[in-house]
C-alpha cells in the first residue's frame, strides 16, 4: 500500500473510534487483528475478541474523545499521536496523551499497539 492509502485506512479506523462505531472499526481490521495496550497490559487477538474489547472500552467511557496531534506513515506502519479526554470514575474530566502504532497488512490493519499516559491522567 502507498502512503495515501494507509492514511485513508487509518483515517477510517480513527473515525470509527471518534464515533464509537465498533462496526466501522472492525471493517478495516484483519480477522486475526491484535489490539495491544502496552500501558494497561491488555492484549486481545482475533476479530471477535477485539470487537468485544473495543465495545467494552466505549461502554466504560461513553464520552471518550480524541484530538489527533500528528500522523506519520512509513512502509506499512502508521504512528498516530493523540490526546484523549473522558470522565473518570469520580465524575471528573481527565485527559492523557498517547501514541498508536498501527501495522497494515494486505490493505487492512493487523495490529494496533497503544502507548499512553492513561495511568496518570491530568485533570481538566
Amino acid at each position: 500500500m502507498g502512503r495515501e492509502e494507509i492514511l485513508d485506512l487509518v483515517e477510517r479506523y480513527r473515525a470509527g473510534w471518534f464515533a464509537h462505531d465498533v462496526d466501522a472499526i472492525m471493517s478495516v481490521l484483519t480477522e486475526d487483528a491484535v489490539f495491544h495496550n502496552l500501558t494497561t497490559g491488555e492484549r486481545v487477538e482475533g476479530a471477535a475478541a477485539v470487537r468485544a474489547h473495543i465495545a467494552q472500552i466505549h461502554a466504560k467511557r461513553p464520552d471518550l474523545s480524541f484530538v489527533e496531534r500528528a500522523v506519520y506513515v512509513a512502509d506499512d506502519v502508521a504512528v498516530i499521536e493523540w490526546t484523549a479526554t473522558a470522565t473518570d470514575s469520580a465524575g471528573g474530566r481527565v485527559e492523557w496523551d498517547g501514541i498508536d502504532v498501527v501495522n497494515v497488512r494486505d490493505g487492512l490493519i493487523a495490529r494496533n499497539a497503544v502507548y499512553s499516559s492513561s495511568h496518570a491522567p491530568r485533570a481538566v
